[in-house]
């Protein structure tokens, strides 16, 4: 039973968002894609860096101290209740969705490994959406590609942004480098075992603690922003995280009214960017 109740609840952290997210039951997750990031001029690259070829969209348009970089969430990790995805691909890639309206000069989004393969099929193991999502190679390879982006758009400092695993990805990632002046947090899960224990789930076996990370990372100004409807990552979770990092007073949280876990941001980010503050 427990098992089980392991599955749905990562099974509801890929449910899709229908309305404007219906177009991936038609035309093909990877199109869906192409064409939200098309429209905002982004160009597409496969980059290969350590263990693994992670798929990028990328819009640099004139030379600036700093490169944005949006970090995916899990994506479609759960076929249904009980079985696992054979492609973590999202049906609505929500930091793809941030990116696009994101008006900096210089962004790169990066995808999770196995997402957007392609050949058409994930060219990893499965484990690498399950249960060692946050394991060390993985983080290994988004330095790696962090670093080819950040030669080729010329930025010398990096702002990371975080979409819900994506968000355990950038605190994991800030924590190894010296480049990192901004960090944000969408819906992120921050503190995985407390998630675990909320939803009476077993750990993450294979997969690294951000919260191993929130003291090497709290020099860092950030913001973290949670979804007053959110029922899958809940603003505890950043509390915990800000908590262990020394705030006490829980001044880097944002929490945004109305918003679920996948469904409301992108029409909220562009003022959330405006008005957020370190």
């Amino acid at each position: 039973m427990k098992k089980n109740i392991h599955k749905f609840i990562l099974w509801l952290l890929t449910v899709p968002v229908l309305g404007c997210a219906s177009m991936p039951l038609f035309m093909g997750r990877s199109s869906v894609a192409d064409d939200i990031a098309g429209k905002a001029g982004f160009t597409k690259e496969y980059i290969k860096a350590g263990d693994f070829t992670l798929m990028t969209y990328q819009r640099f348009n004139r030379s600036t101290d700093s490169i944005s970089i949006y970090i995916e969430g899990d994506g479609r990790a759960w076929e249904s209740k009980y079985r696992l995805s054979d492609d973590p691909t999202p049906l609505n890639p929500v930091a793809l969705r941030l990116a696009a309206v994101d008006p900096a000069d210089n962004i790169a989004y990066i995808a999770r490994p196995g997402q957007y393969s392609p050949s058409g099929m994930p060219d990893c193991a499965p484990k690498y959406w399950s249960g060692s999502r946050f394991a060390e190679e993985v983080i290994n390879s988004f330095n790696g590609a962090i670093d080819l982006l950040k030669e080729k758009s010329q930025a010398q400092h990096v702002e990371l942004i975080g979409y819900s695993g994506g968000g355990a990805i950038a605190v994991l990632v800030a924590a190894r480098r010296n480049d990192v002046t901004s960090l944000r947090t969408v819906a992120g899960d921050l503190d995985p075992k407390a998630f675990c224990r909320y939803h009476h789930v077993s750990q993450l076996d294979g997969s690294m603690d951000p919260m191993d990370a929130a003291q090497a990372v709290s020099r860092i100004p950030q913001r973290h922003y949670a979804g007053s409807k959110d029922p899958v990552v809940p603003g505890f979770i950043a509390r915990s995280f800000v908590g262990q990092e020394g705030d006490k007073d829980y001044r880097r949280i944002t929490i945004v009214e109305g918003v679920t876990h996948n469904k409301g941001w992108p029409k909220r980010w562009k003022g959330l960017l405006a008005i957020s503050s370190f």
